[in-house]
């Protein structure tokens, strides 16, 4: 018998509905022709990985020396995890060392496993609106409980409905920068004024609560710059991956950095890493470990997201639309248009017929609002603008 739990939440309304609306536009392809439908639903990166990137898949592809596919340490290689510190470092501008990263089945992957190392039953975990719809799951898979703050207007982080979610059952923190849905950057200023709330929170109680930073877009910005939390804020841990930057979502590849000065650093990594086995991913993808090893830091240009933003905005703008402005990733949080009683649900809907296909704003956390991902051809941004014209001034 089927777990109750699943299916209920498989038969929520809510239960995937970026991927339905996915499929929902390759039904919508074949009937009208894939130039007249606009499909802004998932956030599947359709620029090329750069060249050092296939230049390494085809040098590792004709790799035939013996065990070249077989099992390694259950955190990764060696090599690979010194090349992930090696980034790690330059991101943080503090000295990573080899033994603070743990490879991973990409950035849900590296959630999940410290998730698991993290969480007891019925511990909290604090997440800033809007959010990525999965940290539901991930958090739930654990045993955990998510509790959802506001943010301010603008999308920034509050530090005051942070430190009045807190308790002694918090154990973790959860913040997304570039944040997807609203490509929000958080400021230096915004991530200390956390860090001040959980570093007095842990003095009071005896438990810091980890501040978790997912940082799948950490390099596609649009003239600002992600901060770093490591000098802040030793319970600080990074999960990330090359999904978006290098365009390779479904190779599956990322990993876990733990602040090398988190005095229970090395506890952490153990516990992330037997988390990584009996979750069943066992290790990160032998194969993409030794690619990404070699051109993690290869050149990448990232000016046709920039590109497309404007090119959407034009759009909204001639539609009439408000949103928030993206600094990074590759997602636009556009508001519901008046006369709809900010039920996004129901204007999303609206949208297809249409032949629009946009992300309901509340499967993030943010109702009243809706998800354009522009990670796709300008042809297709240029030819919904009558669309989305039609769609707002014809309810």
């Amino acid at each position: 018998m089927i777990s109750k739990n699943i299916k209920s939440l498989v038969e929520s309304p809510s239960a995937g509905v970026i991927r339905k609306m996915f499929e929902e536009g390759a039904v919508l392809k074949q009937k009208y022709g894939a130039d007249k439908v606009y499909d802004f639903s998932l956030g599947n990166p359709d620029l090329d990985p750069p060249q050092a990137v296939v230049d390494a898949i085809k040098e590792y592809a004709q790799d035939v020396s013996h065990n070249c596919h077989g099992y390694m340490p259950n955190a990764g290689y060696p090599f690979a995890r010194q090349a992930m510190a090696d980034k790690s470092s330059k991101e943080q501008g503090v000295p990573v060392p080899m033994e603070c990263v743990v490879m991973a089945v990409g950035a849900a992957g590296a959630l999940n496993s410290t998730l698991k190392a993290l969480l007891n039953p019925g511990d909290e975990v604090i997440v800033p609106c809007p959010y990525f719809t999965e940290y539901d799951h991930y958090i739930h898979n654990h045993g955990g409980e998510i509790i959802r703050v506001k943010t301010k207007d603008d999308f920034g982080l509050d530090a005051s409905t942070i430190k009045a979610a807190l308790n002694e059952k918090t154990a973790a923190v959860i913040i997304n920068s570039p944040n997807n849905p609203s490509g929000r950057i958080y400021t230096d200023e915004e991530i200390q004024a956390v860090v001040d709330v959980l570093n007095e929170q842990g003095k009071k109680t005896g438990r810091f609560p980890y501040l978790i930073c997912d940082e799948p877009y950490r390099a596609i910005t649009y003239g600002k710059k992600v901060a770093a939390v490591f000098p802040k804020y030793e319970y600080s841990v990074v999960v990330t991956s090359f999904a978006k930057n290098l365009s390779v979502p479904g190779e599956r590849i990322g990993y876990i950095c733990v602040n090398p000065a988190n005095p229970e650093a090395k506890d952490f990594i153990a516990a992330a890493v037997f988390a990584t086995r009996v979750l069943g991913f066992v290790n990160a993808p032998a194969f993409f470990q030794k690619v990404i090893a070699k051109s993690w830091d290869c050149e990448c240009d990232y000016s046709l997201y920039e590109k497309r933003r404007n090119e959407l905005i034009e759009v909204m703008d001639y539609a009439g639309l408000e949103y928030a402005m993206p600094e990074g990733a590759f997602y636009l949080f556009v508001k519901v248009p008046q006369g709809w009683n900010d039920d996004d649900l129901a204007f999303t809907n609206h949208l297809k017929n249409y032949n629009i296909l946009c992300a309901p704003g509340s499967a993030f956390g943010g109702a009243g609002w809706f998800r354009i991902a522009y990670c796709v051809s300008e042809q297709t941004i240029i030819n919904s603008k009558q669309a989305f014209y039609d769609a707002v001034h014809n309810k």
